[in-house]
């Protein structure tokens, strides 16, 4: 595979060489017992990927800011100016629980200056619009207009630059009165564009992104040498890039909840229309960026597919082609699409069964996890479905018990991996380590 070209590589190739890159990191290990415990840790979870039995039931923590309110701090000082204490919150945290892949502080220490000084207002975030114990908070809002499907199918970048961007990050705003890029295509329109960017509007607004790269580039250092001594201890990442679905990157933060349920019926062309526009948007979001994704894994949080949110008919016809189209581009790319079933899945299991076999995981929130073993689960790794609220509030005799539970039911001839359901921003440090006590008894093969 070496001497061959990316494009003249197979799927399966692909995929062999992101593994491979990922299981074998050229790193400083701690000690030897580190190395061959991370190489441990990514075959239990490749086996498990492959639906091949693995040694035992490798273990994920669905984990936000625990790490955080364990060290005794707030999300707000994880994002300001605590940011080097709260690494040291989630080091401990992995070495006290050890799971297979890390716990990482990159989604929840990102510095709160960074969305103030580009004036971002899709999202309130701890200590500004919600309160600094909380977690952030999508503010919801009709951002994307309906008269503007037009402009975002024919050219989804020029929408994002000229339009949308201005009305959702201040530090755009200027960017609303801009010409396109194509005016650099021939010689007389190109002063026309340059001269847009001369705008007081546009100047501030560049100065404000330069303000918060400047933070960004600070948390960096912080951030990555933190990541980097948990991978040397012996933690694999878990995935290392991200997109959505078509239909949710449209009805989340385009057109809103109600409108995009709205469009269903009024403009359905239009909605179809769009969702497959971003189907090569969805796919390039998580593979086309500087050094490319560093894991196979790609991660996808699934939202309005959900049980409730449409009937099985729209399902069918909105959501899941354009999804599965997402999803066989990543594997044609030799990716590994990890999909976070939020909420309910139960009324989906067959339909999302239709896949290349061991290709994909799944990870279930309150999805029945015996009738997900029976159907999605004979063509994919399932994952997760231990309760939020049994970590949070439960014993840590119930948790053993619910644990020990979905390793009968979801753990047979491999395939299966132990996470929580829900995103856990605090539990009971017992409960959790039942969870891992009793995946370590009753978890192997």
């Amino acid at each position: 595979m070496a001497d061959k070209a990316w494009k003249d590589m197979t799927a399966d190739e692909k995929r062999a060489w992101r593994i491979d890159k990922w299981r074998n990191p050229d790193v400083p290990w701690t000690s030897p017992e580190a190395e061959a415990t991370y190489k441990a840790r990514c075959d239990r979870l490749i086996a498990c990927w492959e639906l091949r039995e693995p040694d035992r039931v490798p273990i994920n923590i669905n984990a936000g800011w625990w790490p955080v309110n364990r060290a005794g701090l707030t999300p707000y000082d994880a994002m300001t100016d605590k940011v080097a204490q709260a690494m040291e919150g989630w080091v401990d945290f992995n070495q006290t629980f050890q799971p297979d892949a890390m716990v990482s502080p990159v989604l929840y220490t990102t510095p709160s200056s960074v969305f103030e000084d580009i004036d971002y207002k899709l999202y309130s975030w701890p200590g500004h619009g919600v309160a600094k114990e909380a977690s952030y908070q999508y503010n919801e809002k009709e951002w994307m207009l309906a008269d503007e499907y037009d402009h975002l199918i024919s050219d989804p970048t020029d929408y994002l630059m000229r339009v949308y961007l201005p009305r959702t990050v201040g530090a755009f705003a200027g960017f609303a009165q801009m010409t396109s890029l194509f005016d650099y295509v021939e010689l007389p329109f190109v002063a026309n564009q340059v001269g847009g960017w001369g705008s007081p509007e546009v100047a501030e607004g560049l100065a404000k992104l330069a303000g918060a790269a400047k933070a960004v580039a600070n948390w960096h250092g912080v951030m990555f040498p933190t990541l980097g001594k948990l991978t040397t201890m012996g933690w694999p990442s878990y995935f290392g890039g991200a997109s959505k679905a078509p239909f949710d990157i449209l009805g989340d933060t385009l057109r809103g909840t109600r409108e995009v349920i709205i469009d269903m019926y009024r403009r359905p062309e239009k909605v179809l229309a769009a969702c497959e526009r971003l189907v090569p948007v969805a796919i390039d979001w998580a593979l086309k960026r500087p050094g490319g994704p560093v894991t196979p894994v790609i991660f996808l949080p699934l939202h309005k597919g959900a049980d409730g949110f449409m009937n099985d008919q729209q399902f069918h016809t909105f959501y899941w082609p354009t999804l599965k189209a997402v999803l066989l581009g990543l594997i044609e790319e030799g990716c590994v699409p990890f999909l976070f079933a939020e909420g309910r899945y139960g009324s989906r299991l067959e339909a999302i069964m239709d896949l290349p076999k061991g290709k994909t995981v799944w990870l279930f929130d309150q999805t029945d996890m015996a009738k997900a073993k029976q159907t999605i689960g004979q063509v994919a790794c399932i994952q997760g479905n231990v309760p939020l609220s049994l970590v949070y509030a439960g014993t840590a005799d119930e948790t053993a018990a619910y644990v020990k539970n979905l390793i009968d039911v979801c753990g047979e001839g491999g395939g299966y991996v132990m996470d929580i359901g829900a995103v856990a921003d605090a539990g009971k440090d017992e409960n959790l380590h039942a969870l891992v006590d009793t995946v370590m008894r009753h978890g192997k093969y």
